[in-house]
């Protein structure tokens, strides 16, 4: 397969393909005719996904640095590139979205019933700007893309949502448009400095690295960045926004918000906050605060969701418990809590997503999401609980799940720099039982709650064709982890050397630096190079980039 994917020179093309294949399938869906506009919809997205599974194969897990990257300029006055890159953080989250919006639109056939060109062509907008999120190298690019994933996702909430859509819609787009402002802020800083390093306007990524911040304006930054990536995660208390907009959201529209919009946050924390400001993220303070947010949005929202009488709300609070585990892992800065908080994202997303699409299929059948309005479905309709019962045990961490391999590694991670915290999250496991378990007896095995549940249709082919990879990758990764564990490692290890190398000289410094004794910082630093070579770097750059 490798040499296949060589001889067709598959890395230079592959990533342009990923992010402008959906953009020309927007098109095609608005010039189909409104009945066939899912089904376009449908195969476009099931071609894209096809071509990015070929990443897994082209990937080099040895390697920690960006791969099949490609570089063009942009705005050249302001030093903004069209650059995109791949590693071992990223390559995931790339096959998750496309796997993800192929299996929501096939799953939005019977759901979607009005405007439907308008919804498909922003389905594909939605993984155009997600995948462009995850493979951007240059920071005014991926926060382009960062921004434009907010206006898809806003219109298919309020357009296609339940009866609160617009105060959902609006509540969502606010909270993370506010965010992102600071986030702007933040990056146009960085911007400042490495002009005045580097003597030339930039916003690539690799450059922003080499920019010396003192611990004063690496905490600042710090905040600016948490803020946005902890709104679009959500990190407790910032999560209000995320219960009504899975409510309200149609069933794909929640599938993709679950699986991969939350991702994006996570993502921001591993991609740029580590790695941007490593002395701030080995601040006790900092790591304090992160590790006590991630435990009671762990704790708190699984008590919260333990009485949500409707199923769709029980399962979004989940999401924020989930994520809690994520940010335990990252803030535990080892390399198994790192990993583990990868693995979490990734089951996650296949877990949380499948049960939205399992509720979406029982609401087509009962136009219901009370949980006591159920009762004895699997009697009925057993194949939709074989795949609901296998997704609430991944969901949960049973053993032998994806689950339960990113919460383990996680919270291995964090007991060996913080075993309080990590005894205490060992709650939150017992607690997804709790919440988690009586949905699934209430729903499936006690007695017909109504007449109407003994006429509920068993799935459909079309429906075990959306669940069943799904529930095989929730089973393979929970048996077999050490491929994604092979191919994260690298990159893994590369973010946690550079918070303890970089951090610890930042820490080190007895006076702190500042933008007037820049030059001599420079000088002093040993992993910058001088700023004569960082300037020729940066020109060689730009002139391979035109070549290209």
């Amino acid at each position: 397969m490798t040499a296949l994917l060589d001889s067709i020179g598959y890395a230079n093309w592959v990533l342009h393909a990923l992010v402008w294949l959906p953009v020309l399938g927007m098109g095609l869906v608005l010039w189909a005719e409104e009945e066939r506009a899912k089904t376009v919809a449908f195969w476009w997205s099931l071609g894209v996904l096809v071509l990015s599974l070929g990443l897994w194969f082209a990937f080099d897990p040895a390697s920690a640095d960006f791969q099949m990257t490609s570089s063009a300029p942009w705005i050249e006055s302001w030093g903004v590139s069209y650059s995109l890159g791949v590693d071992g953080i990223s390559l995931f989250m790339v096959i998750l979205t496309t796997l993800s919006t192929s299996l929501a639109i096939l799953g939005s056939f019977n759901y979607i019933q009005s405007r439907e060109r308008a919804f498909y062509a922003l389905m594909l907008l939605l993984e155009a700007g997600v995948v462009g999120v995850f493979v951007a190298t240059d920071v005014f690019l991926f926060y382009v893309f960062f921004e434009l994933t907010l206006v898809p996702m806003y219109f298919i909430v309020g357009i296609w949502g339940g009866e609160r859509r617009i105060y959902a819609a609006i509540k969502f787009f606010l909270y993370t448009a506010f965010g992102s402002l600071l986030m702007l802020v933040g990056i146009l800083y960085l911007f400042w400095r490495a002009k005045g390093l580097l003597g030339a306007p930039t916003f690539s990524y690799e450059d922003f690295l080499l920019v010396p911040l003192s611990m004063t304006e690496q905490l600042w930054l710090f905040t600016a960045f948490a803020l946005a990536f902890s709104v679009k995660v959500p990190v407790f208390p910032l999560h209000t926004w995320l219960p009504d907009a899975h409510v309200e959201a149609p069933t794909p529209g929640s599938v993709i918000l679950a699986a991969v919009l939350l991702k994006m946050g996570t993502y921001g924390f591993l991609r740029f906050l580590l790695p941007f400001f490593p002395a701030a993220s080995q601040h006790p303070t900092v790591v304090t605060t992160m590790l006590v947010l991630g435990l009671v949005g762990i704790l708190y929202t699984a008590w919260v969701a333990a009485v949500q009488p409707d199923a769709k709300k029980l399962v979004a609070y989940t999401s924020v418990a989930h994520m809690g585990f994520v940010v335990l892992g990252i803030f535990a800065l080892t390399v198994n809590g790192l990993q583990g908080g990868l693995i979490v994202m990734i089951s996650h997303g296949l877990s949380t997503g499948a049960l939205f699409l399992l509720l979406g299929m029982l609401y087509e059948r009962r136009h219901t999401r009370k949980i006591d309005d159920f009762g004895g479905l699997a009697r009925v309709a057993p194949w939709l609980a074989t795949a609901f019962v296998i997704t609430a045990l991944a969901s949960i961490g049973l053993p032998g799940t994806s689950g339960f391999v990113g919460e383990f590694l996680a919270l291995l991670g964090t007991f060996e720099t913080h075993p309080t915290i990590a005894i205490l999250a060992t709650l939150g496991v017992i607690f997804a039982a709790y919440y988690m378990l009586p949905m699934v007896q209430k729903v499936f095995f006690n007695q017909l709650a109504t007449d109407e549940n003994r006429e509920v249709e068993d799935a459909s082919g079309r429906e075990l064709a959306i669940l069943a990879p799904l529930c095989a990758l929730m089973i393979w990764i929970g048996w077999n982890p050490t491929p994604f564990l092979e191919r994260m490692e690298p990159s893994v290890r590369a973010v946690i050397e550079r918070v303890e190398s970089a951090g610890a000289q930042v820490s080190a410094s007895a006076e702190p630096q500042t933008p007037q004794s820049l030059d001599e910082t420079v000088e002093a630093s040993s992993t910058p190079p001088p700023r004569r070579d960082r300037r020729r770097r940066v020109d060689s750059r730009r002139r391979r980039a035109r070549r290209d």
